[in-house]
């Protein structure tokens, strides 16, 4: 069905046809909406579900454990510093193997105090076994919840999945959307390891140094077999209903001389800056990564590659520039851009472009660039 919907409005009505059994909720600018618009959906009748209104970030995402840890489908959102105030319970999801979908609305960390788009809140939560990927529209939005809860349930899998979605440039952009009806596409979800009073068993007990490694394994396992799920869930999801996904969104990358990789709503604008640059003779292409975990191999070799990250991990530089580095063991031009809402066009764009052989990180907008 065809209507226009917000990116946080599309991410809720996902949820709604996911079906949760418990959603634990705290609001935080500029998430808010996709709680407002469940809480409405579970008043209304149109889910049957557990509203859970905690008092704070890190409790909802405890409850959320809880619940799922009996064997039931759950959800919550955040963004920035409520996402951070997860970050021990982010790791215990992960930890005890628990299939968890959160929408996280990127937004910067303060101080100082910012609510526009950067990707580092996020990024922080990287190696906590998370899967994390990135949207760019509101259909992707929506598409990709969908897929989020197959995936994180899937036995081969079983780990929690962040869906992230730029905030306020996607958030609260109004875009068509075309709702399905997924009907089986998310299988009943069957939890190996739920809490059974029948079956007594210990959980989260100390675990010793000849064990505790094993858990560990166990998680880097299932994030190496997720890219199996995640290319199936792909391909069905574009058999049922037309629309197709991969580990990135490549945009006239095939005779490319210069890649730009990005993440997110820069990736749209990427797209307009290689039509200008093609226009100018310069054969450009735009890889926009929607998986950051796992992250997948990228083709890159024999080009040159621009990498914006709307992020930065001090100290140490760019996080997706980095990761590109390390694993595709390729060169890159480095451009740091967008943080807390910074405006980058695509005149911006086709300047990093032209100018990627400076061959040092490049902060966008900072003078003397040291």
């Amino acid at each position: 069905m065809l209507t226009v919907a917000t990116g946080n409005k599309a991410v809720a009505l996902a949820v709604k046809q996911a079906k949760p059994v418990v959603v634990a909720i705290y609001p935080i600018t500029p998430q808010t909406e996709i709680v407002e618009q469940i809480a409405q959906y579970v008043s209304q009748g149109d889910l049957s579900a557990r509203y859970i209104d905690v008092e704070s970030e890190h409790s909802a995402m405890a409850a959320c454990i809880g619940a799922s840890m009996t064997g039931v489908r759950t959800f919550t959102a955040t963004s920035s510093q409520g996402l951070l105030y997860m970050h021990e319970m982010t790791n215990w999801a992960a930890g005890a193997r628990l299939p968890i979908v959160m929408a996280n609305v990127n937004r910067a960390i303060g101080p100082g105090w910012n609510i526009w788009a950067e990707h580092t809140d996020a990024m922080q939560e990287r190696d906590t076994g998370w899967l994390q990927v990135y949207v760019s529209t509101v259909q992707e939005a929506y598409d990709t919840t969908l897929m989020a809860f197959r995936i994180a349930e899937h036995n081969d899998v079983l780990l929690p999945v962040m869906v992230n979605l730029d905030g306020f440039l996607l958030s609260h952009v109004m875009q068509p959307l075309d709702t399905v009806e997924p009907a089986d596409f998310i299988p009943p979800l069957h939890l190996p390891h739920t809490v059974d009073p029948k079956n007594p068993m210990g959980y989260g007990t100390l675990t010793g140094p000849d064990e505790y490694f094993k858990f560990r394994w166990d998680i880097e396992r299932s994030m190496r077999d997720s890219l199996r799920v995640i290319e199936a869930a792909h391909k069905e999801f574009f058999q049922r209903f037309g629309r197709t996904y991969g580990f990135t969104e490549d945009y006239r990358c095939e005779d490319a001389d210069v890649v730009v990789v990005s993440m997110g709503t820069l990736g749209k604008e990427v797209e307009v800056a290689v039509d200008n640059l093609r226009n100018e003779g310069i054969r450009a292409g735009s890889m926009r990564l929607r998986w950051f975990r796992p992250f997948p191999k990228l083709d890159l070799m024999n080009r040159d590659v621009v990498v914006i990250d709307r992020d930065y991990s001090f100290g140490f530089g760019g996080v997706l520039a980095h990761s590109i580095q390390a694993k595709n063991r390729t060169g890159v031009f480095s451009v740091i851009a967008g943080l807390g809402g910074q405006e980058v066009t695509y005149d911006d764009i086709a300047g990093f472009v032209k100018n990627r052989h400076i061959g040092r990180e490049y902060w966008f907008g900072v003078s003397d660039n040291v």
